[in-house]
């Protein structure tokens, strides 16, 4: 009876091991005794070298991997830089034109040259690398690669022997060379050629150079003192210079990547820095398969840095100083898989197969509820998950765009004005937050997110010409106010006087899918409450970039997220000089304002205090008065965590979060357990019937047999 014999076993053994199997578990590597966390990506990060990265999901594989000087406290609010690599903050040194060093009162006209005097920790070691490994001799081995060598690599794994080497002064020189190489293609090249001296001078004679021939070549700017002291020279005064010098733009790289990478042969197999990242932080990339997974490892080289001992009041009794002083990172490994769908992301979110998740759209009132105050909170069900809810408004503004040089919306005509001021009223960010973001935003009233110095509360931080101030909050204006406007801009009911017919606007756009249907609709209906009518020009990105670049859109949205916490970093997207059809800058619409300008140019460079408060106020108004753009929303980020994930603290400036993150694997391995329990019952009795219908079928072929 051969069938009895292979299926009972069978049964026995599914029956017996049903305690420890989980039959849905997507990973197929033994977690051992590491600890390791489990995220996802839905598109492979284009860049990962540090000179040309310049996007969130870059950042969230290479702020793991480089070390910039200075990094954002992870606890401590107002957002604080602090030394990371750097000893301690640089010193900062004014002079005049001739060189004279001046006193730090100096006024900001009379100062020509700032220095920045930075010194870094000894010590500190790059992951091991292909690049820099040596042979006996101290020779590199992997420097002069023949083609047929070249041809045995298809991975930087093929590369057997590695090396290391100390972090010094002068790679961060490199860095900074590199990002003026035109060949690189930097996309901060063209700021810092207006600060650093003899950027933009160095970046013409190394215009038609190798990336490997600028380590012996000098920038006027840029001076090593010792092997761990260096100074950088800028323009005038710029007190933001310093933020970005906590930026990946700014992390060290040695000499001997460009080396290695530049070499015949091995772009054409990927095997580039945008593939293969060289760093001294906590993490090194393992493995890079973006059509599957990512794979970052706990650096062995990573130098001794350790949890913050300081935060806020409240952090103590939040269990968020438990480890300080304690080494990082506390996680041993870091793997990213490739999810395009939100759905089966959520699922495996729910069985425990993701340590974190956003919220999607679709699964939003599955996760959140609302009370009756208007608040929210996690559903009955993501609480008996022990599931932990982190929201945030992020340091970010989405507006609609005015083309200040387009002849009907733009300019600073009082018709043209009135107009824009009417149609501010009549777009209900409060309305598009609700539908389209689940209630994930909080409208805007200026260009400053909260969070940033000079954003200010209540009333006094209110857009009067586009809201009321009532029961101690904003209260968007009547529409009847809106078309009042209107009427005052020669459009009376919507109508053109010119033509006798509905005010046509055209709203530029690269939103061509079909999911974009519905707000496309949306923004014509607020249109359609001032006669207007909305035509929606859809065309692919490219396209759409190049009608901004030319001057050729009239009404757009667009964003910005901070790259570091100042005002200037949001102002300067209104700032004359930076219009982007005259000087290719990051002024959208165009905006001219000579009182604008002039206060832009008092506040930029201003130290955070109460002159330079009321300073941002005023620029808040005339923009306000002007309305290039309507301010749209903050975007509210809602996140998930499983409640073994631990010294959890938004932090929207960081980009290095992982090295603080904490996990209990124990508990997540028995959550996953109780989660992901297998009903076995219906294969069992499946089985069994399976097992009879054999048995009967055997019996009655041995039946037939005996017959004959």
């Amino acid at each position: 009876m051969k069938m009895r014999t292979t299926i009972l076993p069978l049964l026995f053994i599914l029956l017996v091991g049903c305690d420890d199997i989980q039959l849905n578990n997507p990973y197929s590597d033994n977690e051992g005794k590491q600890t390791v966390l489990y995220q996802s990506f839905s598109e492979r990060p284009k860049h990962l070298d540090p000179a040309t990265s310049y996007s969130e999901n870059e950042y969230a594989f290479i702020a793991q991997i480089y070390e910039p000087l200075f990094q954002y406290h992870y606890l401590k609010r107002p957002y604080q830089l602090t030394p990371l690599t750097a000893t301690e903050l640089p010193e900062i040194i004014y002079r005049d034109a001739q060189g004279k060093v001046l006193a730090k009162n100096t006024s900001e006209q009379d100062i020509a040259y700032t220095d920045y005097v930075i010194n870094i920790k000894s010590d500190i070691h790059y992951q091991p690398h292909p690049a820099l490994a040596k042979d006996a001799n101290g020779k590199y081995i992997y420097h002069q690669l023949t083609p047929d060598q070249v041809q045995a690599y298809n991975t930087l794994s093929d590369f057997k022997e590695v090396g290391t080497r100390e972090l010094t002064a002068g790679d961060y020189i490199q860095q900074i060379k590199r990002l003026a190489h035109p060949k690189i293609q930097s996309p901060i090249a063209e700021i810092m050629k207006n600060y650093i001296v003899g950027f933009d001078d160095f970046s013409k004679q190394v215009k038609q150079l190798k990336k490997t021939d600028i380590t012996a070549l000098s920038m006027a700017g840029l001076e090593i003192i010792n092997p761990y002291q260096y100074r950088i020279r800028i323009k005038g005064k710029y007190p933001q210079f310093i933020y970005w010098l906590s930026m990946p733009f700014f992390s060290p790289m040695p000499w001997e990547a460009d080396v290695f990478y530049e070499q015949a042969g091995l772009a054409d197999k990927n095997i580039t820095l945008d593939w293969y990242p060289i760093g001294t932080g906590p993490y090194l990339l393992a493995e890079n398969n973006p059509n599957r997974r990512m794979i970052l490892q706990k650096n062995p080289n990573f130098h001794l840095e350790t949890y913050p001992a300081e935060g806020e009041p409240e952090d103590q009794a939040k269990g968020l100083l438990a480890d300080a002083g304690k080494k990082l990172p506390f996680i041993d490994k870091v793997v990213f898989m490739l999810e395009k769908e939100t759905i089966p992301y959520w699922t495996k979110f729910l069985q425990g197969y993701y340590d974190a998740s956003g919220i999607a759209s679709d699964s939003f009132d599955q996760a959140i509820q609302f009370t009756g105050t208007g608040g929210i909170a996690l559903t009955e069900s993501m609480q008996e998950k022990g599931v932990q809810l982190q929201t945030s408004v992020e340091t970010s503004i989405f507006y609609m765009g005015f083309n200040m040089l387009d002849t009907t919306v733009g300019g600073d005509s009082e018709r043209a004005r009135k107009l824009r001021q009417a149609i501010a009223i009549a777009v209900d960010y409060e309305e598009y937050i609700s539908i389209f973001r689940n209630g994930r935003g909080v409208v805007a009233q200026g260009a400053i997110p909260p969070g940033i110095f000079g954003y200010a509360e209540g009333r006094e931080g209110n857009n009067f010409y586009s809201f009321d101030w009532q029961n101690n909050k904003a209260q968007r204006k009547k529409i009847a106010e809106a078309q009042k406007l209107m009427q005052e801009a020669g459009y009376p009911n919507g109508v053109d006087p010119t033509t006798k017919e509905p005010l046509i606007l055209y709203f530029d756009t690269a939103a061509v899918s079909t999911d974009d249907r519905p707000t496309m609709n949306w923004y014509r209906k607020q249109f359609e409450k001032l006669g207007i009518k909305l035509v929606i020009r859809a065309t692919d990105y490219n396209r759409f970039q190049e009608k901004m670049r030319s001057g050729n859109e009239q009404i757009f949205v667009w964003g910005w997220n901070a790259d570091y916490p100042d005002p200037e970093n949001f102002f300067f997207l209104l700032y004359g000089p930076n219009a982007k059809v005259k000087f290719g800058g990051e002024n959208a619409v165009n905006y001219q304002s000579a009182e604008f300008d002039k206060l832009f140019e008092k506040m930029r460079n201003m130290d955070n205090t109460p002159e330079r408060f009321q300073i941002i106020q005023q620029m808040q108004e005339v923009v306000r008065h002007d309305s290039p753009w309507i301010f749209g929303l903050h975007p509210k980020n809602f996140s998930l965590y499983h409640s073994w994930f631990g010294n959890l603290k938004p932090n929207l400036m960081a980009n290095n979060r992982l090295k603080y993150t904490k996990l209990d694997i124990h508990s997540r391995t028995e959550k996953r357990k109780a989660w992901n329990y297998p009903v076995l019952m219906p294969i069992v009795i499946g089985l069994i019937i399976i097992s009879l219908i054999a048995l009967l079928t055997f019996y009655r072929r041995q039946m037939k047999k005996a017959s004959k």
